[in-house]
């Protein structure tokens, strides 16, 4: 079902400032940078192994985001797997009792299809299902 981790994301105030930093820190330079509406949220993507350190910053104070800074400050965020195939993903997650966010798959960054899996399910970590888009 996994096959990967995605990316782990890091929720941020200033997103120029927070690419900056990355920059001037480590030398990583975002593949691409979106607004996904959907989500409330502008992303950056930058690529560390073979997987991504997403930088989200929210369009607005009651996005999900936007309420996640305002409760706990900047920080860790969600870590998030690859699927193959993420009906199947969530199909099985309800079978064993999972909690869901997301009953059903969302569209997210980079053209992909998203779920997100509550808290409460895993060691209060809020973990992103992530099935890319095929090319």
């Amino acid at each position: 079902m996994i096959y990967n981790i995605d990316h782990v994301a890091i929720a941020v105030h200033d997103l120029d400032e927070a690419i900056e930093r990355h920059r001037k820190l480590f030398g990583a330079e975002p593949l691409w940078r979106e607004v996904v509406d959907q989500q409330g949220v502008e992303e950056a993507m930058i690529a560390i192994g073979g997987s991504f350190v997403q930088l989200l910053a929210p369009l607005n104070t009651t996005s999900p985001v936007g309420r996640f800074l305002s409760k706990y400050g900047e920080g860790m965020h969600h870590i998030a797997y690859a699927v193959t195939d993420i009906e199947a993903a969530l199909d099985d997650l309800r079978q064993q009792g999972a909690r869901l966010v997301d009953e059903e798959p969302r569209q997210g960054g980079r053209g992909a299809r998203i779920a997100f899996v509550h808290p409460a399910t895993f060691a209060g970590t809020l973990i992103e299902l992530v099935e890319l888009a095929h090319e």
